[in-house]
């Protein structure tokens, strides 16, 4: 049986798995990486560490395997970060600066005082805001020394992580990336599969630092036999999120998946057209051969960082205590905690609101805290829902969940007695770094997207056990806890 290797470059973590074409798992390895926070709001990498554990990652996995070898490699990756490199060397030239970065929020709201932003939506299905690539990249123009020159010269690059790691995998041969990452540039025409000169000329971008752009699945060349010891084929490139979708088998319109990381995203595939909303992203689900269907998204840029940020502050001693904390207490005891650590990103779209804990007394517990955390996460799920639903799309029947995050099953049903639907585990919850596999394959030609389907299995449907009255006087509480929340500026 074919095996297929992934590589999942994540934004605190950079893991390779092996797994044949069944989807069973032969071999897996995993490296941190860090961030670092210059000031408050910036959140950078080194783009050298992307690449060295990357290439540590994979080394280790096919060693698990060896003598074996698979037969195709799938690429995921962190969205929107953004780096410029050195054509002639592949040297980064500054920081790669992360999706949750916020240094370019004065320059989209001058933008957006200037009236660019229903061009901007228009065409890329995008917002102003820093968390897309086009603003940060222009902010590494204007501040590293020389950078600008160097661009229009053509002797620098652009791209989002997937573009760097395919530009290193070649030994420089291929600058290019794919369309599920190049729509999350307010870079991309999306009704045209094109860069938009418009867009060039709104942000200032030099035409010449910009990759190629190509479906998702290959061939997309081989990777330097020096590397790996041998020109292992690459199969297919996607965005993470994507990737996730195809982990989950959403292949059909009304289908949605959540993955809770860092942050939560959660993306519903809305078939061959796109469909515009005011408050959610339009953007590009999967990019098969001449298959091309659109998604809806809503980015929340904490999730998993809110539980982080308890580890941080001693609430917690480790992330697998917040479940065993959570289910020792029946409810939250009128701790609410809205999660915006990073601003809040859909469907408001406020960078300047604040995190907020409301709700405490002497009977307050540091179980309360958690649980109350936990609820903040599922209540922002349930906000990009709502939207999705009154914007005129299916409505939810089920709400398929992966990353981390769902090994908390407490979380899991928190979340479906918030939502009032199923919510559905896979058994692999690493969703996405399973659908850069099956991807891979696909780009192969060993199955097609109804065959990478039929591989997914369902582990565990948690239903809701909380009626609609408890639902209706929750959203009264979240709804003033939020006008809290973004007073707080």
């Amino acid at each position: 049986m074919a095996m297929l290797l992934a590589l999942d470059q994540g934004t605190t973590s950079t893991r390779a798995m092996v797994c044949d074409s069944s989807g069973r798992v032969l071999a897996e390895a995993r490296e941190a990486v860090a961030q670092h926070h210059p000031r408050p709001g910036w959140v950078e990498q080194d783009a050298e560490v992307l690449w060295s554990s990357s290439l540590l990652v994979l080394r280790r996995t096919l060693q698990a395997i060896a003598p074996q070898r698979p037969v195709a490699l799938g690429l995921a990756n962190q969205r929107e970060t953004t780096l410029l490199w050195e054509r002639a060397t592949g040297r980064p030239v500054g920081p790669a600066i992360v999706w949750q970065d916020r240094r370019s929020a004065p320059l989209c709201e001058r933008l957006r005082q200037e009236g660019a932003e229903n061009l901007v939506r228009e065409r890329t299905g995008l917002l102003l805001d820093p968390y897309f690539s086009a603003t940060k990249l222009v902010w590494l123009l204007e501040n590293i020394p020389g950078a600008r020159e160097r661009a229009q010269k053509g002797e620098l690059a652009f791209g989002t992580v997937d573009s760097f790691l395919l530009f290193c995998l070649t030994g420089g041969r291929l600058h290019a990336t794919d369309s599920t990452n190049a729509c999350r540039t307010a870079l991309f025409n999306i009704h045209t599969m094109q860069w938009d000169m418009d867009m060039l000329r709104l942000f200032a971008v030099p035409q010449a630092l910009l990759p190629e752009v190509r479906p998702s699945t290959g061939p997309w060349g081989e990777v330097e036999p020096a590397l790996l010891g041998w020109p292992l084929p690459i199969g297919a490139v996607v965005g993470d999120q994507q990737a996730a979708l195809a982990g989950q088998g959403c292949f059909s319109p009304g289908m949605a998946k959540t993955t809770y990381g860092t942050g939560a995203f959660l993306v519903m595939n809305t078939g061959s057209s796109p469909r515009n909303h005011p408050a959610l992203l339009t953007t590009i689900g999967h990019h098969v051969g001449d298959e091309l269907a659109y998604a809806l998204e809503g980015s929340i840029f904490v999730a998993g960082a809110a539980v982080e940020w308890l580890v941080d502050l001693g609430i917690l001693r480790e992330l697998d205590d917040a479940q065993r904390l959570a289910a020792a207490v029946p409810d939250s005891a009128g701790v609410v905690m809205v999660p915006a650590l990073s601003g809040l990103a859909c469907p408001h779209w406020d960078p300047a609101a604040r995190g907020i804990l409301l709700g405490l007394s002497l009977h307050t517990r540091a179980a309360h805290v958690v649980r109350a955390a936990l609820e903040g996460i599922a209540w922002r799920i349930a906000e990009v829902v709502q939207a999705m639903t009154q914007g005129g799309a299916p409505r939810l029947e089920a709400l398929r969940v992966d990353g981390g995050a769902c090994g908390n099953a407490e979380l899991l049903q928190i979340q479906a007695d918030v939502l009032g639907v199923p919510v559905v585990r896979p058994a692999m919850l690493e969703t996405t770094v399973l659908g850069a596999a099956l991807l891979a394959g696909v780009g192969l030609g060993l199955f097609d997207l109804a065959g990478a389907g039929s591989i997914i299995q369902e582990e565990r449907r948690v239903m809701p056990r909380r009626d609609e009255a408890w639902r209706q006087e929750g959203w009264r509480v979240w709804a003033a806890a939020l006008a809290c929340c973004r007073a707080w500026c």
